[in-house]
């Protein structure tokens, strides 16, 4: 290493000291001033903040020459470095001292890939992966029956809103439209199939992943599977979670538990809450309770009641504690509730109302 690069490291290493003090003596002040937490809390924190002080120069000094060799980065010794393709610890100036280097890097390596890949397994999802209604802005409901796609525009709305503005039309003797489009409705199912095929052909994957549900009701599990496909390489994390069963239950493909978990975790992570639900299962099957737990406990918060009542059980059996499960029911009653409307509760009574008229039809 030169001794430029060197002195660099020696300021990083002096400035971090310096502000590790700062924060030693700022939180002494305040604890005098405003009777905060002792003096010991203090030193705590300073203790804290210096080695993370540390760990940042040290990263930074590390990741500024070859691990291999030593070379320094650009603007001393004129190298490009490129970091490891699995991890972030290490940077090599060369294939060949990446190659070198891989004995002794290897252990570290994959252990900082496991703790990459929980990191972002185990982040709470800033929503489900079904987002909000379009119009209303509120979270859909996790019951999909709940909900409409419309052929037009693939666009989901809620049946809370798809009533209110059929009975908008029904009152001004309005044609049926698109509650958000406004393209007029389909009346035959010919009709309905060529509006579906037109977004497929434009390759909308909310459009590709209903006709892979189309195609595998029909039994046609090789078209579901390609549609699926198509649609998860453009991102839909529905698909993924459909891909999830087809591998599961080897439904036009083979079965392979190493794609289930794949496409299962690719789901959790787009917010698809049944998707970290069957992870859960799967961590508790092989024994892994703690992982688990957190599957369960990030699926309750979206307002999964298959996960909220497994943490109930597992509470009951002493392995969930008292305050994670307060937290975690806090948190599913709050989902639940963020579903509800006026507009939604008056869509599923009139749907209630139907369902009576049509069995008393039956019936007679």
């Amino acid at each position: 290493m030169s001794a430029d690069n060197k002195e660099a490291d020696d300021a990083m290493w002096c400035l971090a000291l310096v502000l590790s003090i700062a924060v030693l003596f700022l939180s002494l002040v305040l604890q005098r001033r405003f009777a905060l937490p002792a003096a010991s809390s203090a030193i705590s924190l300073f203790l804290q903040t210096a080695d993370m002080l540390r760990k940042s120069t040290t990263k930074k000094a590390t990741s500024s020459c070859c691990a291999a060799c030593g070379i320094a980065e650009a603007g001393v010794d004129e190298v490009k470095l490129k970091e490891c393709a699995t991890c972030d610890l290490v940077r090599y100036c060369s294939d060949a001292c990446q190659k070198n280097h891989k004995s002794q890097h290897e252990e570290a390596c994959k252990k900082r890939s496991t703790e990459s890949c929980d990191e972002l397994l185990f982040k709470q999802p800033e929503s489900r992966h079904d987002g909000d209604c379009l119009i209303c802005c509120l979270p859909m409901p996790l019951d999909q029956t709940k909900s409409t796609m419309m052929t037009c525009c693939s666009k989901m709305v809620c049946n809370g809103c798809a009533y209110a503005d059929a009975l908008r039309q029904v009152e001004g003797m309005l044609l049926h439209a698109c509650p958000f489009c406004r393209e007029p409705t389909p009346d035959t199912n010919e009709e309905y199939t060529k509006e579906m095929m037109k977004r497929v052909e434009a390759n909308d994957p909310v459009a590709l992943c209903q006709e892979g549900l189309n195609q595998y009701e029909k039994g046609d599990y090789q078209s579901a599977f390609e549609y699926y496909s198509k649609a998860a390489e453009l991102g839909d994390v529905e698909a993924h979670f459909e891909l999830s069963h087809m591998y599961r239950d080897g439904h036009g493909v083979e079965k392979d538990e190493g794609k289930e978990m794949y496409h299962l975790e690719l789901a959790a992570i787009g917010g698809h809450p049944s998707a970290r639900y069957n992870l859960g299962i799967g961590e508790w099957n092989n024994g892994k309770t703690e992982r688990a737990v957190k599957h369960f406990i990030i699926a309750a918060t979206q307002g999964h009641d298959d996960s909220i009542k497994t943490l109930m059980d597992e509470f009951r059996s002493g392995i969930v504690s008292k305050d994670d499960l307060a937290a975690a029911l806090r948190a599913h009653q709050a989902a639940v509730d963020a579903t509800k409307s006026p507009q939604r509760e008056a869509a599923e009574a009139a749907e209630k109302i139907y369902r009576n008229l049509v069995n008393v039809h039956v019936d007679c």
